[in-house]
């Protein structure tokens, strides 16, 4: 599944986008690291666990692969090692030697609460690997004991699977102060006699993405498994429904649960291969869930001079460029910031633009400030294009009487009419050239406000998260598509767009020339679109950031200050018409190249006309 698949995001995006360049063309017609092993003395680091159990050091093979390794739980209690720093607080479990409790101390969820990562055995973390008569273990079933040491400022957590003293498979987990990562490595001593080494042994895990934001069903959507392979590609499972696939050369693999994010990362520079799977456990979006996405990560090992050993990372928190840029590992690509030239233009330009911005204002401010340098830098495109209203306004009577005079001959009518584009300076095309270049800008702005980390939590007027939806009414019933609550910045957007396609139409009448035979009424569906384009706005964006309402909104507001003052102070119409005149006046060159393939083209429409007769 390439980067550059398009998802709902996308869709309801392009959608929002083609309704307006629609609109424009209408009124603008054509025709991580090392890990230290140290046995140091033990410290004051909060340990809940009982003493270690006396092992019988003489099993023999058999007794190993039968009895101690039988998948037996033995001891049904379990105990928790836990470690707090400035970053996590995290607890191991007996039980399998694993993470059982990630929890981030920097962030909060919409309720207040911490926001964890793994809890309530959301998460497996497990290895299976056969014996020498081909048992199949699994390490999640196992007893491991805790052992932990202070090695420097790391804390180092030991979780062991022991046989004896000298045998023994090993789990060893490095937590560094002020670290999002965690150096995660496998081990084993003395196991070779039983391992059947024909085969790989696979490390699998498994994690359950928790629900942490206002709306579970926008949060969904930003929740996505994403990896990075071969040094420089990006790809990605489905957002909606389930997916699996093999891959090969695997730089890291993101378990992303929108602003949060649990990234697996090799020590080395690549996983040679790893099978993953994403399963989407929002069935009914009207119903509230606890988990959103299942994930799941299978990487398979070799064993190195017949033992365990292996080593990767693991990334729990935020995600945010920022943090992830500090690793140096390309773990900003797992943002959805958009594909090819959007997410350019957002990580280039709108990422730096938004943050020196939110150095200096509020973040509402921010957006307003940002909203208004983006209008300003378009400005230019909305004169060429309101310039060519002005043209083909005056133009219009030349282009009624060609209508009339060529009725029957549709060929020679369009031929007459780019002779008259020429001569007088126009061209039908220099209108809506200006709005399909800023399609790359809106759609870039459509995915930068809700994958913008920063925003998240900030509030502004009566929006109390620019990251979530702005809720003023909460509704005691659902709307299908809609939701269960009224947010008032699509509401605001929505007004805005409709008087901005108002005010525009207004001005189009004028200079719209009658439809040609056989053609559609541009201004019949235009005046269809005048009314659905605010209605769409209004259900899409209702549970969208209110963050982006509130750029189109203000944007929508901008336009319409721009356009009125390019028609009542910049625009001279008399001068234009004294230009066209001059233009017409100028002796004729000859066809350009457009009009000379544009003119071949209807010959040849013509021609094929004429034989089907």
């Amino acid at each position: 599944m390439k980067e550059n698949n398009v998802d709902i995001n996308s869709i309801i995006g392009f959608i929002l986008i083609g309704v307006l360049l629609m609109f424009w063309l209408w009124t603008n017609p054509p025709e991580q690291a090392e890990i230290v092993e140290q046995e140091n003395q033990q410290t004051d680091i909060e340990v809940n666990s009982k003493d270690k159990e006396n092992i019988n050091q003489n099993f023999s093979i058999e007794d190993i692969n039968d009895d101690l390794f039988a998948d037996i739980d033995k001891d049904n209690s379990d105990y928790v090692t836990e470690i707090k720093n400035n970053i996590f607080d995290i607890k191991f479990s007996k039980k399998g030697g694993q993470i059982s409790e990630v929890a981030l101390n920097k962030f909060i969820d919409h309720k207040g609460s911490p926001i964890f990562l793994i809890k309530n055995g959301n998460s497996t973390f497990n290895i299976d690997f056969k014996t020498s008569n081909n048992r199949i273990i699994n390490t999640k079933n196992q007893d491991f004991t805790p052992y932990i040491y202070k090695d420097g400022e790391n804390d180092v957590v030991s979780m062991k699977l022991s046989i004896s003293d000298e045998k023994y498979l090993e789990y060893l987990y490095v937590i560094k102060p002020d670290e999002y990562v965690i150096d995660i490595n496998i081990k084993s001593r003395g196991f070779t006699d039983f391992l059947n080494h024909n085969d790989d042994y696979n490390f699998l895990w498994e994690l359950n993405g928790i629900r942490n934001s206002k709306s579970m069903t926008y949060e969904n959507r930003y929740t996505r498994l994403t990896y990075y392979h071969d040094n420089n590609k990006i790809d990605k499972l489905s957002q909606m429904g389930d997916d699996e696939d093999e891959v090969t050369d695997i730089n890291w693999i993101s378990f992303r649960q929108h602003f949060f994010s649990s990234i697996l990362i090799p020590s080395n520079k690549t996983f040679k291969s790893a099978k993953i799977s994403s399963r989407d456990l929002v069935k009914d979006e009207a119903i509230d869930t606890l988990y959103t996405k299942q994930y799941m990560a299978k990487i398979p090992f070799s064993y190195k001079n017949n033992e365990f050993n292996e080593s990767f990372r693991i990334y729990f928190g935020p995600t945010d460029s920022k943090v992830f840029k500090k690793y140096d590992l390309n773990l900003e690509e797992s943002i959805p910031f958009g594909w090819g030239i959007f997410g350019f233009i957002n990580k280039s330009v709108f990422v730096p633009l938004f943050r020196w911005l939110s150095s200096i204002f509020p973040y509402g401010l921010t957006i307003i400030f940002m909203t208004i340098l983006v209008r300003l830098a378009l400005a230019p495109a909305l004169y060429k294009s309101y310039l060519s209203q002005a043209k083909m306004k005056i133009l219009k009577p030349d282009v009624e009487e060609l209508n009339k005079q060529f009725k029957d001959n549709p060929m020679k009518r369009q031929q007459e009419m780019m002779s008259l584009y020429s001569k007088a300076g126009a061209s039908p095309m220099s209108g809506c050239l200006p709005a399909v270049a800023q399609i790359p800008v809106f759609y870039a702005l459509f995915m930068f406000f809700p994958s913008a980390f920063d925003l998240r939590q900030k509030s502004f007027l009566w929006a109390e998260d620019l990251s979530a939806y702005d809720s003023i009414l909460e509704l005691p019933f659902r709307i299908w598509f809609y939701g269960d609550h009224v947010s008032l910045f699509p509401i605001l957007a929505a007004v805005s767009i409709f008087f901005y396609m108002q005010m525009t139409m207004g001005q189009q009448t004028a200079s719209q020339p009658p439809p040609q035979e056989g053609m559609p009424d541009m201004t019949k569906m235009m005046k269809y679109m005048m009314y659905v384009s605010p209605v769409f706005m209004l259900i899409f964006f209702n549970n969208y950031a209110s963050g982006l309402s509130l750029y189109y909104f203000i944007s929508n507001i901008l336009s319409i200050g721009i356009m009125f003052i390019i028609k009542n102070y910049i625009l001279d119409e008399t001068k234009i018409r004294e230009k066209i005149q001059t233009n017409k006046a100028k002796p004729q060159k000859g066809p350009g190249r457009f009009q000379r393939k544009m003119q071949k083209l209807m010959e040849e429409a013509e021609k094929q006309k004429k034989n089907q007769n």
